[in-house]
């Protein structure tokens, strides 16, 4: 019998592990970033309820508010977006490993372009993540103003 196969295909199971630790790391993110969106969709909610025959000066700083959330959870899209891309790079990484496996071709160009479009992707998720951190904690309002 010819161990061969069976020591490559234990090869690029050994290879694609830590591409699959990376996508739990993104799915840990993903998970965050959906949390944070749910808070932001629920915070515009009560605002579109409170702005229901409020007085025009009222209004307006609750429209303020209302532009800063939606700003706020186009950058949380973006940032999913990138990060759901970036998972679906990485995945590709582990099929095109495996693939290469079973038929002896070398792939390595391929698995490598995967890979940094995964980490640009991701790159750009964490920094739409930080622009959306900012833009909230400088919109904070802490006691009564």
């Amino acid at each position: 019998m010819d161990q061969e196969p069976i020591t490559t295909i234990a090869h690029s199971i050994q290879l694609s592990v830590a591409p699959v630790f990376l996508l739990t790391g993104i799915a840990g993110l993903l998970n965050v970033l959906a949390g944070r969106l749910a808070r932001v969709i629920d915070r515009a909610r009560a605002l579109e309820r409170a702005l229901v025959g409020e007085e025009p000066n009222d209004a307006a700083h609750l429209h303020e508010r209302l532009h800063t959330l939606a700003t706020r959870a186009r950058w949380i899209n973006i940032a999913i977006s990138l990060c759901v891309g970036s998972a679906i790079l990485v995945a590709l990484v582990v099929v095109v490993l495996f693939t290469s496996a079973f038929w002896g071709s070398d792939y390595r160009g391929i698995v490598a372009g995967l890979f940094i479009g995964a980490m640009l992707a991701l790159i750009g998720g964490l920094i739409f993540f930080m622009r959306e951190i900012y833009l909230a904690t400088s919109s904070l309002r802490i006691g009564s103003h």
